[in-house]
């Protein structure tokens, strides 16, 4: 249109900061494993908002749960108390310990980010004066936050925010002869890692990285920090990721899921770490108010009573053989409904924006990686769907 504004059936997106690319569609309704688009087209969600609607969009516990909180109590504040929070907090202790209370405190926020910004200042706390640095991993990601930012392992998400806070020191993934040269127990806090890397394209490492990680934190006196803010809640087939090894961290992180899409993220530490913490010391406006927390109570309870690790194992293994399959997969990485198809070609972008094209939606975090991380409640019929859509998508690449 010669007067810039936007053509009929999309949406005018000027008055937002250019901080993402310009979407290929916008969507206005979501049910199920379903989204549709302005145009009323229909779409198969194999990416749940980067793992977040794991119980589906619209899901009617959680839908209902807000709508009654909404007309009850939305905020008064952590200055006050709030029924709501106690309860969800006891929940993910339990998760925590796969079914029996861990012994552990949550602080609320309001994303992954802020969940891990927390750890941070926690460790710091915790470690006292001279000791703060942190030791993360390289293509880790962690947030957005300066201090999140500089935790994460991307050196091109660094530069143009330079300089960054201090206190931070990379090794690459899954090395742990990098990991022992660097946690030197006189300067270091902590170590923050993630069980599977999502973000860098789902890298699972070795089965014995994170018991060889708690040996060696347990030794030096460091914290184990696992962010769990992907792989938490079901997502990878256990509650949490790192308990396929049996480990016990110091501190966990979530959020996506927790909320099932409406923004949440927590913070657990065990008693003995958290008790570093007093009043003042951390803070947040939002974090475990009325109404997230009661769509975190109504997922949790969701959750539990279908078992979704034991579906995201059993889909998991259905989407997972079916990839494989599949024309140009060279391999397929990750665990439970976690999982990346690994192209003999770097076309994924392209693979991507075929698949969207035909109504299913996957991303690509690597060149030659297509993610997949559909609900957990996700039928069998959706995975066959999904596949057929997705093949046809790499058959066009070919």
């Amino acid at each position: 249109m010669t007067d810039g504004r936007a053509p009929l059936g999309a949406v005018d997106r000027r008055s937002l900061m250019h901080t993402y690319p310009d979407p290929p569609v916008t969507f206005t309704r979501g049910e199920g494993s379903w989204l549709w688009d302005t145009d009323g087209r229909r779409y198969l969600d194999f990416l749940s908002g980067l793992a977040v609607t794991s119980l589906g969009h619209a899901h009617p516990a959680v839908t209902a749960a807000v709508s009654e909180q909404a007309a009850t109590l939305v905020h008064v504040s952590n200055l006050f108390g709030n029924v709501v929070a106690p309860e969800v907090a006891a929940t993910i202790d339990r998760l925590v310990g796969d079914g029996t209370p861990a012994g552990g405190q949550v602080f609320f926020a309001n994303s992954g980010a802020e969940a891990n910004e927390c750890a941070l200042k926690l460790a710091r706390k915790w470690a006292g004066a001279g000791r703060y640095i942190v030791v993360s991993t390289w293509d880790s990601f962690h947030g957005r936050t300066l201090a999140t930012l500089h935790a994460t392992g991307q050196p091109a998400k660094h530069a143009p925010f330079a300089p960054l806070p201090d206190g931070f020191v990379h090794v690459p993934y899954d090395d742990m002869a990098a990991l022992e040269a660097q946690c030197d127990p006189t300067r270091v806090a902590a170590v923050l890692v993630e069980p599977v890397q999502g973000e860098a394209g789902v890298i699972v490492p070795s089965s014995d990285y994170l018991g060889a990680l708690r040996q060696l934190c347990t030794e030096r006196d460091i914290l184990l920090m696992v962010d769990e803010v992907q792989t938490g809640l079901g997502r990878t087939g256990r509650w949490f990721g790192f308990q396929h090894t049996g480990i016990e961290p110091d501190v966990v992180t979530l959020a996506k899921a927790l909320g099932n899409g409406v923004p949440i993220g927590a913070c657990w530490a065990r008693s003995e770490v958290a008790a570093a913490f007093g009043p003042g010391d951390h803070a947040t406006t939002f974090g475990g108010q009325p109404l997230a927390a009661s769509a975190a109570r109504a997922t949790l309870a969701v959750m539990e009573d279908v078992d979704v690790p034991a579906l995201a194992r059993r889909a998991g293994s259905l989407l997972r053989a079916g990839l494989e399959v599949l024309p140009g997969v060279s391999s397929v990485r990750g665990q439970g409904l976690l999982l990346a198809a690994v192209l003999d070609t770097p076309v994924a972008a392209d693979v991507v924006a075929r698949a969207l094209s035909a109504g299913l939606v996957v991303n690509a975090p690597r060149a030659d990686t297509v993610r997949l991380a559909p609900s957990l409640l996700v039928s069998d019929a959706e995975i066959e769907q999904a596949l057929s859509m997705l093949g046809a998508a790499l058959g066009a690449q070919r």
